[in-house]
Formats: C-alpha cells, sequence, structure tokens
C-alpha cells in the first residue's frame, strides 16, 4: 500500500486531479496558487483522447465549446470538430496561458488521505466549519495527501491545502453489464470488448477487427452509433456482414444539421419557470419570460418529435421513444446521427433488435424477451463507464460515503461543492449541451470562492439547496441520475454569477438579454 512509507516530497496550497478538459478549466482559474496536477495519462484531453474513434466529433458546433477567452479561430465553421480538432484546440489553450508546467504527466493517483480536522486525521461530521459553516478553501495548513505512482513501483506522497476532482465520469472504467452464471462473455467463442479497448486501436486495426466479421452492438447512445458506422464501413461490399445494434433504452437521436437549431429549443427550455421560487431577486423580464414560455416547452417538444419523426427513418426501424423529446435533452442523452447512419441501415448494413434482457452463448447473443438468438463472432459493448468507482477508488471513508445520495446523482452544491467535504471541489461532473462552458464558469467561480471574495451559505443551507435541486430534475426528466443542466443551465448560470457578486446580465442590450440565446463568450469579462 502506498500508506506503508509516507514521505511528503512537496507541499503546495491546490493539488488537481486529472487534465481533461475540466482539470485544464480549473488548472486555468487556481494558476495563480502554482497548483499541482497529476494526469495519468501522457497528455491533456482526457477522453478527448482515450476513449474517441477515429471518426469521433463533437456533437455541437465549435463555438458552443470554446473558452471564453480563447475562441476557436475559426468559430464560424458550420463543421463539426473531431477529437484530434479538440486536442489540438486544448493544447493550443495550454500553451497560450503556459499551463504545461503544472502538469505531472504519467502520474496516477491511488490513495488520498485526509490529514485535517482536529489535526490527528478525525472529521467532525456535524459541521465542516465553526457554526455550521464550511470553512475557509485554503486554511493555511495541509489537509490532503496524495498518494501517486509515476511510471514505475514508487509512490509518491503530496500534500494540499485543496483538492480538485477532475477525474470525470467517463473513461478509465468500463461499465460491464451483469449475467447469470455460465451465461456471460466466458462461454462466448468469439472476442467480446469494451468500447474503452477499441478506442485503443488505430483505423488499420479497427477496420481488420470488424471486417467479414458478424458483430452486435450493445447501446444506442452516441459511442454504439459511431461503433454501427464504422463497422458498416468496414463491411461494404459482397464480403462484408451487417452489424446488429442491441437495444435496451431508446432515446431521440437528431440529424446533424438540425443540432443548429439546438439554442432556440435551449432557450425555450432554460427561460422555465422552475426555478423562480428559488430565486425571488430573479429581474422581472427573465420572470416574464418564465412564466410566458413555460407553457410552450411541451408544445416544441412534440413539435421536435413530429419533425424527427417525419425527418428520419425511427418508425420504420422501431426506433421511436416512448418518452417526450425534452426529457432526452434534459438529461443530455440525445445523440447526433451521423450522415451515415441511416443510408447504411437503408443498405441493411445496420440492424436492430430490441431487447431488454440478455446474455451469452457458445455462438452468440440470447434474448430472453423472446427467447431468440443472435450468431456474432464479434460483441462490442457501448454500456459506458463508471465514474462513480474512480471516486470511490480513491476518495477515502467517511467521505466517499458523503458522494453516494438515493437518488444516485452525485450530491454538489453549484456542481462543485460537496457540503459534507472539507477542502475539496469536484469538476465536470455535472453535464449540459457546453460542457466545457459549464466546466470553465464552475472553475471561475471557484477561484473567486478560494481567493475570499464571496462566501458560502452554511452546510445545512447548501444541502437543502442540493435536495432540491434533485426534486426539480425528478421532475424534469426520468433519467435525471445524469445530473445534466441542459434545461436550466442559464439560471445556473445566473445564480453563479449572482453568488459571485457579479451581473447576471451578460449582453449588452435588453432585446439581445430577453430574446438571443447564451454562450461561453458572454462570461468572457467576469471583472
Amino acid at each position: 500500500m502506498a500508506s506503508q512509507s509516507r514521505a511528503v516530497v512537496r507541499s503546495s496550497k491546490v493539488g488537481i486531479i486529472g487534465a481533461g478538459v475540466s482539470g485544464v478549466a480549473a488548472l486555468k482559474q487556481l494558476a495563480h496558487y502554482d497548483p499541482v496536477v497529476f494526469e495519468a495519462g501522457d497528455c491533456i484531453g482526457g477522453v478527448w483522447k482515450s476513449c474517441s474513434y477515429h471518426s469521433t466529433k463533437l456533437q455541437s458546433p465549435r463555438k458552443d465549446y470554446e473558452f471564453a477567452d480563447f475562441p476557436w479561430p475559426n468559430r464560424d465553421d458550420p463543421t463539426f470538430p473531431s477529437h484530434l480538432d479538440i486536442l489540438d484546440y486544448l493544447t493550443s489553450y495550454a500553451h497560450r496561458f503556459d499551463l504545461f508546467k503544472y502538469v505531472n504527466f504519467n502520474t496516477k493517483v491511488v490513495e488520498i488521505r485526509f490529514v485535517g480536522g482536529d489535526g490527528g486525521g478525525r472529521h467532525d461530521l456535524h459541521q465542516t466549519g465553526g457554526d455550521g459553516e464550511y470553512g475557509a478553501l485554503l486554511p493555511g495548513r495541509p489537509v490532503w495527501e496524495v498518494a501517486v505512482r509515476p511510471n514505475g513501483p514508487i509512490f509518491q506522497w503530496y500534500e494540499f491545502e485543496m483538492l480538485v476532482v477532475c477525474t470525470g465520469k467517463y473513461g478509465d472504467v468500463p461499465k460491464i453489464p451483469e449475467f447469470p452464471q455460465k451465461r456471460g462473455p466466458e462461454i462466448f467463442k468469439g472476442k467480446v470488448m469494451h468500447s474503452m479497448d477499441y478506442c485503443k486501436l488505430d483505423k488499420e486495426e479497427a477496420t481488420e477487427l470488424m471486417r467479414g466479421k458478424k458483430v452486435a452492438i450493445i447501446g444506442f447512445k452516441k459511442s454504439a452509433i459511431d461503433l454501427a458506422v464504422e463497422c458498416a464501413q468496414a463491411n461494404q461490399g459482397p464480403e462484408g456482414k451487417p452489424c446488429t445494434m442491441v437495444i435496451r433504452t431508446l432515446h431521440w437521436t437528431v440529424p446533424h444539421y438540425w443540432v443548429w437549431g439546438l439554442p432556440f429549443f435551449l432557450f425555450f427550455s432554460t427561460r422555465s419557470s422552475q426555478f423562480i421560487h428559488q430565486r425571488p431577486n430573479q429581474n422581472l423580464l427573465r420572470a416574464f419570460l418564465c412564466l410566458l414560455l413555460s407553457p410552450l416547452r411541451h408544445a416544441v417538444s412534440k413539435f421536435i418529435e413530429s419533425y424527427l419523426l417525419h425527418k428520419l427513418p425511427l418508425q420504420k426501424y422501431g426506433l421511436n421513444p416512448d418518452h417526450p423529446f425534452v426529457e432526452d435533452y434534459a438529461s443530455c442523452q440525445m445523440a447526433i446521427t451521423p450522415n451515415d447512419f441511416f443510408p447504411e441501415a437503408d443498405k441493411g448494413n445496420i440492424l436492430f433488435k430490441r431487447a431488454s434482457k440478455w446474455c451469452f452463448t457458445t455462438t452468440g447473443l440470447q434474448f430472453l424477451d423472446d427467447n431468440t438468438r443472435l450468431d456474432a463472432d464479434l460483441v462490442l459493448l457501448a454500456t459506458g463507464y463508471d465514474g462513480k468507482k474512480k471516486l470511490t477508488d480513491i476518495i477515502p471513508e467517511p467521505f466517499r460515503s458523503f458522494l453516494e445520495y438515493p437518488s444516485g446523482v452525485m450530491p454538489l452544491y453549484r456542481g462543485t461543492i460537496n457540503p459534507l467535504i472539507p477542502n475539496m471541489a469536484f469538476v465536470g461532473y455535472i453535464e449540459s449541451v457546453a460542457n466545457l462552458h459549464t466546466a470553465e464558469l464552475r472553475s471561475i467561480w471557484l477561484a473567486r470562492l478560494a481567493d475570499k471574495k464571496f462566501k458560502l451559505p452554511k452546510v445545512e443551507k447548501m444541502c437543502e439547496h442540493i435536495s432540491q435541486e434533485i426534486e426539480i430534475m425528478k421532475k424534469t426528466t426520468r433519467f435525471y441520475q445524469r445530473h445534466c443542466i441542459s434545461t436550466y443551465s442559464i439560471n445556473h448560470s445566473d445564480e453563479i454569477c449572482e453568488e459571485m457578486g457579479l451581473s447576471s446580465w451578460r449582453k449588452n442590450s435588453f432585446l439581445a438579454e430577453a430574446l438571443s440565446p447564451y454562450g461561453s463568450q458572454d462570461y468572457k469579462h467576469m471583472e
């Protein structure tokens, strides 16, 4: 164990775990504290490096995925950037603000120890600070010790006043379905691979893996859809075999060209009346808009559903979900389909099978709903990742248990602070239609909190706020566990700005404030 040898090699005010998009955002805002960043990989970028296929692209226009102080050079380009474009953008950003000097690459965090509290490493579970206050993020003494393992067997220990966890919800730990005894992949004579391992293949290896094979793809979200297209492309010609997507839960899919219309749906969604009761100081204009537009939200959702059913062959293939479009939008589960997804299905290269329960046979899969079987040579599991396990593997008790919640949502105030865990922040654990902006704004909030430019509410009030937010999410979508804020991201941003003592009015005119969508450039000047 790392704890067997604990000679501290460096002490610093701030430690950051992870150098993906969220870690880079946090690093930029906290750079004046000379932070130490631990990145297990060999470059920045997180999932854009480790969990991307050769065909992976952003699901939104590039101007919706940029830092406020570093716009894309070609931000009006209508094409969606590839994962390589995004890695280049992040690298340019890190060079522009001289961030690489803080990052320790190929350095995996293996253990975290709490050394704050009463001085003996014991934490008062009843209050994080005096009088029920959270306390200063930078108390002037070490609170956390972190063990890392660079390349090699030797552990190194660091100590920090504040720790920022940016390991994210995706990558590293694959989520593998559970199967009845002797009905799992061990009896299958073919090959089983999770999408995480598929991402490690280059284009030629991926093509060779699938060419001429009967492939079953488990899942129907973005990664599974991209896999199906790559499989179809690898199986062109008379020797090619169709791939079959095994679908448990249907979600709405949107054609790539229509994503430009999402800001207008965002306008109707985010200016809803859900948060008026929580924001008595909300300006009258937005309050009026909330009351005016809230009834239209359902109508707009129904219009979009009708449009998608008309433009896409969802009914032809039995792919029309039984829940409203807004529920997928509210849970960030709406997938953008590549240009050739349905054309490949029309050619018979992509097939679909609905199944809520299935298991392996020696020659493929058995579907327990109707007892049918599917022969397969290769089964690809696009079943997601276990981001919670990544945290529980390194966060010590009792703090690990504070990240659990009956609702399944990670309890974080402003998506960043757990009121019961002292001197620790989490960036990148809530989702939106613009994840980079979401991480950046919360990193700005966190840096100003560390700078003591504002104070948090008392612990009890923060816990109440978290509970209220979760209850609202439950009313918005049945898939609320993903902690997606798409339908009220503007409300979130307004509250964060106001808590920092800044204006929530980010536009330069009354009409623009009332009617135009928000983007990262609206938060460029946060003085």
